[in-house]
């Protein structure tokens, strides 16, 4: 579904990513991994159009994204969030639902009643203002916001960081429907290995800005962990 090929990026003449390759079928778990500053969310930003490429492809399905303004990218299937969330704190949580899809200029028929039923403690503070939320709160509206714009691939930068864990866990077994429903795929940049461990179906690990190991999540041996993973 989401296919990177070979994509280069650079900072100020230093090179950030290193003909990277990647693809996150429809239906999947991937999980993009790796230490502190390997160029993960700069892979994400890639994937958005936020950052420009020094070469490479960027596709969705048959679509070539690459000279695609970020804007188009997401009206073409991709959803995004990003570390921070960046909700709007000073609108409510139903206003924050409801600002992705009214962009696109899309009517929601009922859609916001399946991100209750994903997240229903969000039913219960529709009204609430998204500053107030708690950080775990806030990523699930995020998360719920992005869903809403019906992406064909969700992209997910570190969504446990700082989050409380029966709110990981809730995460978690949202990440799982959806799989389960099998109509979009998902590409997550975690360093919480338990978390990729229950929900991944695949890895990518990367370091100094290449791809240096990859394949299916219960292939993902003490190994590589050490040589790529712990501190």
């Amino acid at each position: 579904m989401l296919t990177l090929t070979n994509i280069s990026v650079s900072y100020e003449g230093s090179r950030i990513l290193r003909n990277v390759n990647l693809s996150v079928p429809l239906g999947k778990v991937v999980c993009l991994m790796g230490r502190n500053g390997v160029g993960k969310t700069t892979t994400l930003k890639s994937i958005m159009g936020l950052v420009k490429l020094d070469h490479g492809s960027i596709a969705l399905a048959e679509t070539e994204l690459t000279n695609v303004k970020s804007e188009q990218r997401v009206r073409q299937g991709l959803g995004y969030v990003p570390q921070g969330r960046d909700i709007f704190p000073n609108l409510t949580v139903m206003e924050n639902l409801r600002i992705g899809a009214v962009a696109q200029g899309k009517k929601l028929n009922g859609e916001v009643e399946r991100i209750f039923e994903l997240f229903p403690l969000l039913k219960e503070m529709t009204q609430r203002k998204g500053g107030i939320l708690s950080g775990g709160q806030q990523q699930q509206l995020a998360i719920g916001r992005a869903l809403l714009t019906n992406p064909k691939v969700l992209l997910l930068d570190e969504p446990t960081e700082g989050i409380q864990p029966n709110i990981i866990d809730q995460i978690g077994e949202t990440i799982k429907k959806l799989r389960a429903d099998g109509r979009i795929g998902i590409l997550l940049v975690e360093q919480y290995l338990e978390f990729c461990l229950d929900v991944g179906d695949s890895f990518y690990i990367m370091d100094r800005g290449s791809i240096v190991a990859e394949g299916p999540i219960d292939r993902l041996n003490v190994d590589i962990v050490k040589q790529y993973l712990t501190v």
